[in-house]
């Protein structure tokens, strides 16, 4: 049973379309497709709520019994009904709460969660990279997961609490119209108030909930960012600055939480009033029936318990509403963040790319990433499939640019950019992404094995591939005297959070590895050798050479010797191009080019004399 009650949610089903923005509609697109679930754990939960009511009407029913039946007869006379009270209160009772425990604990809690998370998770990574760039990943990873918690919590407590509640108090109402139909109106009257009080403090509530849900987002992304940059922090000696950053956002979550807590307490005070009330109006009508003789004994144990469990009702499902409300209040606070439209889609009818030649081709492309300056403008750039071009200027050129837009990370603001003729808006990003690979100077490392790191590159590759390729990258021998923190070795140890526990040196090694086992063609390097000593760079340029044979190569350099023997160099200054040719050609024409090779001899491009303005530093490995 259990296993058919845990396959009655398919957990990780795909959500059709956007996430919408306004509350039910989003609400919907979470729980899609979880309704049969739902729905059978509602209907089990109302039965529970049937059954409180069956136990008071059972409980008056004996109390009757016991009064109007000599003790002598008692088994003779009432014997069936004895029997059927034990066997409600021994099997059949136990057997729904039994049930609609199983529907809430199997059914709900184990599939909600992941089936919201994986949309949202699926919806987040759809984003563009400026939506990463402008917000805290710790704060982003924390948004996902409130909102994916809140959307739970509302549906549970609905199944759980709200379905209960109504057939109890539908229930209720029926028995006492049974009894005499003025204590159905005095529970009536008494629902009224009961739900005016919940109008008043749930948007209160609501609105409290989500302040407090963001300000704890903010203490997650103020740390976040703190631990990732510890080692800039310890190098900087601010600790102290880093901890009074803390403790603002902290101060600030607690302002909230206060606000939060004293509208509760009052809510809680207030609830309390008018639930004591409930058992004060019905049992005191009850008495009062009886003295009239309209009433039985029976009927007034029946509404005592009732009453009073009504009573205890409203404070668990009061305080369940006020869970479900503050739960809206952090999913309506999640919405803002996660739901934006992806900034740079696919088109409706993009195409898959198989695998390209390899020409590239900028016609008079513009980007300057909505400002006024900076990126590239009116940059005309063909590049025959197989040639290898170097691409060298002074910060802010726009080199880094120029290598973003042919990976679509962003859109070009003018112009056309295409592979092979296609153009990039016209097919789609993972196709394209697939086509290409990249080697940065910031490397991306995951907190997994060495092996899955260089995997990351072809998941199919086959044990031998993988170690080929770091071999091919001089870094096989490295990767066999790791060890990490668990005990793991060689490939299987683990590199830490962004690689921290390896050198820069030995990041690029893996990360070459990976684009060599990706075997792209089209291969981008951005400084891919800069954190490499001379030994160990003349080592991997030779294995780069091999790598780059039958591929289009795309090389920013700043060591211009690393580039020399490439098939053609550009040279741009202020997001254009105002150079290119051969690295003999271009030193004979003794322009930009050659000043930067004097200047260096062979060591490092200065910037002296140049535009210092910031270019993009888009990291991306592929």
């Amino acid at each position: 049973m259990h296993k058919y009650f845990a396959r009655m949610i398919d957990a990780f089903r795909p959500a059709e379309g956007p996430p919408p923005r306004q509350l039910m509609a989003f609400f919907l697109w979470c729980l899609s497709g979880a309704w049969r679930g739902l729905g059978f754990a509602s209907f089990t939960s109302a039965l529970a709520g049937v059954a409180d009511v069956a136990s008071a009407v059972l409980l008056g029913a004996v109390v009757d019994a016991a009064v109007s039946t000599p003790p002598d007869q008692i088994w003779a006379r009432q014997g069936l009904l004895i029997l059927g009270f034990v066997l409600f209160f021994l099997v059949i009772r136990p057997a729904i709460v039994g049930l609609s425990t199983a529907s809430s604990s199997v059914i709900i809690g184990p599939n909600i969660l992941p089936l919201v998370l994986s949309r949202l998770h699926r919806w987040t990574m759809g984003h563009a990279v400026t939506f990463f760039d402008n917000d805290f990943a710790g704060r982003i990873a924390q948004k996902q997961m409130q909102t994916a918690r809140a959307v739970t919590d509302v549906a549970s407590e609905f199944v759980n609490v709200v379905a209960f509640a109504l057939a109890s108090v539908i229930g209720s109402a029926a028995f006492l119209v049974s009894v005499d139909g003025w204590g159905a109106v005095a529970l009536i009257v008494w629902l009224v108030a009961y739900i005016l009080l919940i109008r008043f403090f749930m948007p209160r509530i609501r609105t409290r909930s989500a302040s407090r849900a963001s300000a704890r987002a903010l203490i997650t992304g103020q740390v976040v960012d703190t631990i990732t940059n510890i080692k800039t922090v310890k190098l900087f000696a601010h600790a102290e600055y880093e901890d009074r950053a803390a403790l603002g956002a902290m101060a600030g979550f607690r302002e909230r939480a206060l606000d939060f807590g004293r509208v509760s307490t009052w809510f809680r005070l207030s609830l309390m009033i008018v639930a004591g009330a409930l058992p004060v109006i019905l049992v005191g009508g009850a008495i009062l029936l009886w003295r009239q003789g309209l009433a039985t004994p029976g009927d007034i144990a029946a509404t005592g318990a009732i009453a009073m469990r009504l009573a205890q009702m409203t404070g668990f499902v009061s305080m369940a509403l006020m869970s479900v409300w503050g739960s809206i209040g952090e999913v309506e606070d999640g919405m803002k963040t996660l739901t934006p439209p992806h900034a740079l889609t696919d088109a409706p009818d993009a195409i898959a790319l198989g695998r390209v030649a390899g020409r590239i081709d900028y016609d008079r492309v513009s980007f300057a990433y909505g400002t006024e300056g900076g990126g590239v403008r009116d940059l005309d750039l063909h590049i025959a499939p197989g040639e290898k071009l170097g691409i060298v200027g002074a910060s802010g050129a726009g080199k880094s640019t120029m290598v973003s837009l042919l990976l679509r990370l962003y859109d070009v603001e003018r112009g056309a950019l295409s592979i092979d003729g296609h153009d990039l808006r016209a097919v789609t990003q993972e196709s394209l992404r697939r086509n290409i690979a990249m080697v940065t100077q910031e490397t991306a490392m995951f907190n997994r094995s060495a092996r899955d790191n260089i995997l990351y590159g072809r998941p199919d590759a086959t044990e031998d591939e993988i170690i080929a390729a770091a071999r091919a990258a001089e870094a096989h021998d490295f990767i066999l005297n790791l060890r990490d923190h668990a005990g793991r070795t060689g490939y299987d140890a683990h590199l830490g959070e962004r690689g921290v526990k390896l050198s820069g040196g030995q990041r690029q090694r893996i990360a070459l590895a990976r684009a060599l086992l990706k075997d792209a063609p089209i291969l981008v390097l951005d400084e891919a050798t800069s954190a490499l000593d001379s030994e160990v760079e003349a080592q991997v340029q030779d294995a780069l050479h091999r790598a780059m044979r039958g591929k289009t190569v795309l090389a920013i350099a700043h060591r211009l010797s690393t580039i020399a023997e490439l098939d053609r160099i550009v040279v741009m200054q202020d997001g254009r191009i105002v150079e290119q040719g051969s690295h003999a050609e271009l030193l004979a024409l003794g322009g930009t080019y050659a000043r930067y090779w004097n200047r260096q001899s062979g060591g490092f491009l200065g910037t002296e004399d140049e535009d210092s303005t910031p270019d993009d530093s888009t990291e991306a490995a592929q």
